[in-house]
């Protein structure tokens, strides 16, 4: 577990703080990194800032970088986002593609559209106007946990998207048990 850049003395507690928060459900134990569940719904205001849920904040708490890294999803028209290690694990993968591949020109996409978005005092991250518009955000976002990174997106698509995803599940499930 890493220490908090300037930690100094009071650096042993916050790693168990952030080691128990680990164990309870708020990261993956076996690599530390982040996870993001459920789905919430917050206020945009006129300066483009939105308060990113605690849960999720707490989930990054730690990382070398103290807010999210969003980029523009490549299959859905919402910011995918996470704490700065997934991007580092991209980063990672990057190294061991052969270069030109698909996947290391999706890779190598996605880490130069990223954006650091820092936390301020009240736990908001500013969303820049093109990432915004891209993902059709103005009055609220929705962040919807997806594991070990998060969307955030137009409340209507978020609660679109599970809806019908558990539409098409359900109905399996029917179709499935008349047959037999």
């Amino acid at each position: 577990m890493r220490e908090a850049p300037g930690a100094g003395a009071t650096g042993g507690v916050f790693r168990r703080v952030v080691g128990a928060r680990r164990r309870k459900g708020w990261g993956y134990p076996e690599t530390g990194m982040a996870l993001f569940l459920s789905t919430h719904v917050n206020r945009v205001d006129k300066k483009g800032r939105v308060s990113v849920p605690a849960q999720f904040r707490s989930a990054v708490v730690g990382q070398a970088f103290p807010g999210i890294v969003a980029f523009r999803s490549f299959s859905l028209q919402v910011i995918d986002a996470a704490g700065i290690d997934r991007m580092e694990t991209y980063s990672a993968e990057l190294d061991g593609l052969a270069e030109g591949s698909a996947r290391y020109e999706e890779v190598r996409a996605m880490l130069a559209d990223a954006r650091q978005l820092a936390f301020d005092g009240e736990g908001r991250i500013v969303l820049p106007s093109d990432l915004a518009q891209f993902a059709r955000i103005t009055e609220a976002a929705a962040f919807v946990g997806q594991g070990r990174h998060f969307y955030i997106c137009e409340p209507e698509l978020a609660r679109r998207m599970v809806e019908e995803t558990l539409t098409r599940k359900h109905g399996a499930r029917a179709t499935q048990g008349r047959g037999a």
